[in-house]
């Protein structure tokens, strides 16, 4: 997904964006409601991608001000809106489609894709501790141990 996909589904919500918020704080993000702001100092297009769609993670799953992690539902949270984020720009489709596109590395899943290879990396980090060492989708198998491979059942 785009950056600008995500910059039309925010529209469709509602929400309001200020795409070079000057924070006071070092956050890349952050979302007050129905607007969300993202660091004037994040220039890099897949991070701010990353960054936008975790925001709307937390509008669509987030309730309150969770910005004090040393609470236990405040982390829960933010997980839950980071992974509405990892299935939003990645999902197993997408691991199956960057396979399909011939991605030979996580650096070209992650360039095809259009996010972060540390986002990538943390999402396939997540699926396995969701999925275990593989999972089956449609006619293909993910691995995600020893490394990542895909591989379409005939």
């Amino acid at each position: 997904m785009k950056y600008e996909d995500l910059l039309k589904e925010t529209a469709a919500n509602d929400i309001y964006i200020i795409e070079n918020a000057n924070f006071k704080s070092r956050a890349d993000g952050l979302i007050n409601g129905d607007v969300i702001g993202i660091n004037k100092n994040v220039r890099a297009y897949r991070k701010r991608t990353c960054i936008l769609a975790e925001e709307l993670g937390h509008y669509h799953t987030t309730v309150g001000n969770i910005l004090d992690q040393s609470v236990t539902d405040n982390r829960k949270q933010e997980f839950r809106a980071r992974i509405w984020a990892y299935n939003r720009l990645i999902g197993l489709n997408g691991i199956i489609n960057s396979y399909r596109h011939g991605c030979q590395s996580l650096h070209d899943a992650a360039e095809f894709l259009e996010v972060t290879e540390e986002f990538l990396s943390e999402s396939l980090q997540y699926y396995k501790s969701k999925y275990g060492i593989c999972t089956t989708v449609d006619n293909y198998v993910i691995y995600f141990e020893p490394s990542l491979g895909v591989f379409e059942l005939i």
